[in-house]
Parts: C-alpha cells; structure tokens; sequence
C-alpha cells in the first residue's frame, strides 16, 4: 500500500495570543479556550471607547458610506424584515473593455441608511490593511481562518432578525451601543451551509442580554442564536469571525489524499463488500500527526499575502549590505520543512520555496524570529554574498521586510 509522504514541520513562524486577548483581556487566552471556545458565549465590558478606532473608526465607514470606489460585494445593506435588493441602491458605470458593476449609489446608500438599514462591509480581512493585519494575527494564534465585516446600524434600528452564525464570532463593538438578546442553540455547532432557518426550531428565552458599548467585546460560538437593536445613537460594531477547521474537514482532505492509493480508485460493488478493509486502510493515514500535516498544508496555502510596504523594500534592494536588517513579515505564517534529503523548503501564502542544505541554520533563524536581525549577525554557513541573496531572495518572495523603512 503506497505511504502518506513524511512531512516534517522542523520550523513554524512563532504565534502570539496579543490579538486574542486584545478582544478578550482581562480573559486569558487559556482561560477562554478552555471554558469558552465552541461551548458559551462571553461578555467583556470595558470603559475604553477608543480600543478599536484603530480598526476600523465610524468616521472610516462613513468615508467609504461616501466616497467613490464602494462596490458590492464589498458592501450591502440589510435591514430586519425586509429584503433590500442590491439594484436599488448600485448602479453599473460605463468603461471600457466592461463596465464598473455593482457601484453605490451614494445618494441610495445613504437615505437607506436614515430610514434604519444597516451598512455591512464586507470582507474588510481583504480589503483593509489594519484589519488585515489584525485577522492574521489572530490566524497565526488560532490556526483557522479569520474574516472581519463591519456593521454600520442607524439608532432604533435592527439589521437582522434572530439567526445563528456558521463561525466563531468575536463582536468588537467601536461606537455608539447596541443591546444583544442571546438564546441558546437549537443547531449546535453547524457547519458552514447549515444556515439557520426556523424548521430547526424557534428560540427559547433570552439566556443572555446585554449592551455592548464602546470598547465592548462579545464572543458568540458558531450556533447560538441572536440578534441585535440599536438605542438612540448609531452603532458601529466589527464582527472577527472565525470559520473553523472542522474534523470533517479534516478527514475529508485525508480522504482526498487516499487517491495515490489504487484500492480507493476501484468501484463499489452493489453490496458495499470490502468497506470494512477500505475503512482499515484509511485508520492507517489518519493519526495526529498525519491530520495535523493535512490541515496545515491546506490552511498555509489559502493564506493571502499582505504586502504592506513592499514596493519600498524592492526599491531599497539594491542598497541591501551585510549590516543591514530584515524582519520577517508580521503577517506571514510559515513552516519550514525538512525535505528529508537536506533540502528544506518554506511553505507560506500558497508558496513552497527550496533551499539547498547549506542555507538551513540561516533559515531556521529567520523564521523564529520576532523582530529584525542585521543580516552579518546570521548563525549558520553562508558567507556575505550568500546572505544578501538569501534576504534578496526573500524580500522578493514577500517573506521578509527591511527594517527601518
């Protein structure tokens, strides 16, 4: 039977808890997933109504609310009760070779909004370079995908009905108050196409209800059913969700995996003879280690580069000596795995670079690293024309950055 190939993780970039307890503290990071992470809801109050401006401000959304160069999906509006329908309030701008789609109307947008729609911006992980830096610390920390919406409510005012989330959610409240009514799951922990419809089952009483203000955070496990009103004053609230890796996602790319293994390929007789032995087959490739390496590899290569200043640091190559420093990318999350032949190959952003055996120690270096490194002080065997081609090499893979510009 053909074996699952080794993959030996010698290296992964080092992840800190910072964004987590941004959002939680005075909760700790063990603290909160241990007791609360896919099992209750929890409420921090806080009297800081600045902590997340630099997120995301209202003053940011109602720029955008605005401005030209809002288009969907970037954006839609919801409102509780009713069905706003995108071409009411987007219009299709002429160009040339084809036409700028699904573009505010800002006019539209903003009467929608005073007569109690809510703004949702969407995909701002994508879009918006501190929440982008943001998500991907997160990320880093809890080894799933991470995604930001914001939601921009007018007072007395609710944007959607009683739903549950198919992700983890942290609610980051920014400005203005909105009380949340929180009930327990009818659908515990669903999986992403398991949308909530009233057939599961109608909410029971309030188990929680609390108003989130300013410098507020509310965590939701993926399941709980919600919703949300607005009091006399506009809401601005960033909803970080998190669309977990589940085991069934897991075994289905191990699964996926199986197609090197000629037994998988053959078809199934009638009476589903030779399952039992198939099943046996398969235990053989799902262990931990074998798990792990799958969800890693897939999680690595969906990952997004976020290459803020890199532009700068292609121009400043040419000036790159040996006492000079680099960083690596605090968005980037890497592995650096041994080939099993000498060779090690850094796996980030859907890359996978090889390096000769000679360019390990200085690798190894570089992707533990927390902060710059003066290229002359690198441990290992390359000598200085050697190094620079290295953080050359890396700078234009977007791996690393020059520090001090």
């Amino acid at each position: 039977m053909p074996t699952t190939p080794t993959r030996t993780r010698t290296r992964p970039t080092p992840a800190s808890d910072a964004a987590l307890l941004r959002a939680i503290a005075p909760t700790g990071a063990d603290e909160f997933l241990a007791g609360y992470w896919e099992r209750r809801p929890l409420h921090v109050e806080r009297g800081e109504p600045g902590r997340f401006d630099d997120l995301l401000s209202a003053r940011d959304v109602e720029r955008q609310m605005s401005e030209p160069g809002l288009r969907t999906p970037g954006f839609r509006l919801v409102k509780a009760g009713e069905k706003l329908d995108p071409r009411d309030y987007t219009v299709d701008l002429p160009w040339r070779p084809r036409p700028f789609t699904g573009s505010a109307d800002h006019l539209a947008v903003l009467r929608e909004f005073t007569r109690g729609a809510t703004v949702v911006l969407q995909g701002l992980h994508l879009t918006w370079i501190p929440l982008a830096r943001y998500c991907r610390e997160l990320e880093a920390f809890l080894g799933h995908p991470v995604q930001a919406n914001a939601y921009y409510t007018p007072a007395q005012s609710q944007g959607l009905p009683v739903h549950h989330d198919t992700h983890d959610v942290l609610v980051l409240q920014v400005s203005g108050s909105k009380r949340w009514l929180i009930y327990d799951p009818v659908f515990e922990l669903p999986l992403k196409h398991q949308r909530y419809k009233a057939e599961m089952g109608e909410p029971g009483p309030a188990v929680m209800d609390v108003v989130l203000r300013a410098g507020h955070t509310l965590y939701l496990p993926r399941g709980w059913l919600h919703e949300a009103l607005t009091s006399d004053e506009d809401s601005l609230h960033l909803t970080v969700g998190v669309s977990v890796i589940t085991w069934l996602d897991a075994l289905r790319d191990v699964l996926a995996e199986c197609e090197d293994d000629v037994e998988f390929r053959r078809s199934v007789p009638a009476d589903g003879e030779g399952a039992s032995e198939l099943v046996e087959r398969l235990a053989e490739r799902v262990g931990q280690e074998q798990v792990a390496d799958v969800v890693r590899a897939k999680f690595l290569g969906a990952r997004r580069p976020v290459l803020e200043g890199q532009l700068n640091d292609l121009r400043a190559l040419p000036a790159l000596t040996g006492s000079s420093s680099v960083a690596r990318r605090e968005t980037v999350i890497a592995d650096l795995t041994d080939l099993g032949d000498g060779r090690v190959a850094l796996v980030f952003e859907g890359r996978r670079v090889v390096f000769p055996p000679h360019a390990r120690e200085e690798l190894e270096a570089l992707v533990e690293a927390s902060g710059p490194l003066r290229l002359s002080e690198l441990p290992g065997r390359l000598d200085d024309e050697g190094r620079l081609v290295l953080a050359r090499r890396l700078v234009r893979e977007g791996f690393l950055r020059l520090a001090g510009l």
